[in-house]
């Protein structure tokens, strides 16, 4: 059975990019260009870029044209004993920005509750930026008297360090990784197409005597973040 000229289309242009003819940050042939090198429609031709873009090879930028994305991937490990996410990405020299989009007071949501004995909780939201490039989205719920903590400078800071800054140590993570699809609102923070499998890296934080402390989720994207563990027999 043949291939739909869209698919062979978008395959070539695949083999180039992963092959190195097209770098990161690099533009694509125009629209025009692709129709007279393979002797294409422009509906077939946008269906074929349509595809790199699904495939996280490509990003279209309004009335500039589409480039190549980085294909770099971070990794995060899980370890023991535990190193926090911006201390990790420092380590392996990658370029990590938080970036707060929200943050206030909120009720307690229903996956949380059995952790939590106050009807609302301190909510941050913030946008991880990895090597320049959108990477994830981390929701974070908290007691609320931990707000204080999150005041203007610790806006480009992760949860578990600042918490740390002020006397709270954690001492155990209970996590779960899982598989989401992109909503409207991940799709244009993560820059990605509505419906696009994200990693969901779910989260219980406590302290000494067991205390939960945090609830969270890291929501990413799969092309450019992972998360790497190791286990032991006896462990």
């Amino acid at each position: 059975m043949s291939m739909p000229l869209h698919l062979s289309i978008s395959e070539q242009l695949r083999r180039q990019i992963i092959g190195g003819e097209y770098q990161p940050g690099e533009q694509l042939p125009s629209e025009a260009q692709l129709v007279e090198r393979f002797g294409a429609s422009r509906t077939t031709i946008r269906q074929a870029i349509a595809n790199l873009i699904s495939q996280g090879l490509a990003a279209s930028h309004q009335g500039k044209g589409v480039f190549v994305t980085e294909q770099r991937k971070v990794t995060y490990s899980l370890s023991s004993p535990m190193v926090f996410l911006e201390a990790d990405m420092a380590q392996q020299g990658i370029s990590f920005v938080a970036k707060r989009l929200e943050a206030g007071l909120v009720d307690v949501p229903e996956a949380s509750q059995h952790l939590f004995s106050t009807p609302q909780v301190f909510w941050q939201k913030k946008l991880l930026e990895i090597n320049g490039a959108p990477g994830a989205l981390d929701l974070t719920y908290l007691p609320p008297e931990f707000g204080e903590f999150f005041s203007d400078h610790s806006t480009h800071q992760m949860t578990f360090p600042v918490l740390e800054q002020h006397g709270i140590s954690i001492e155990r993570i209970e996590a779960v990784l899982e598989c989401t699809y992109a909503d409207p609102e991940e799709s244009v923070y993560l820059e990605v197409p509505l419906g696009h499998p994200l990693i969901v890296y779910r989260h219980t934080a406590f302290t000494t005597e067991n205390r939960p402390v945090a609830y969270g989720e890291t929501i990413s994207r799969g092309d450019r973040f992972c998360y790497s563990l190791e286990i032991r027999r006896g462990a």
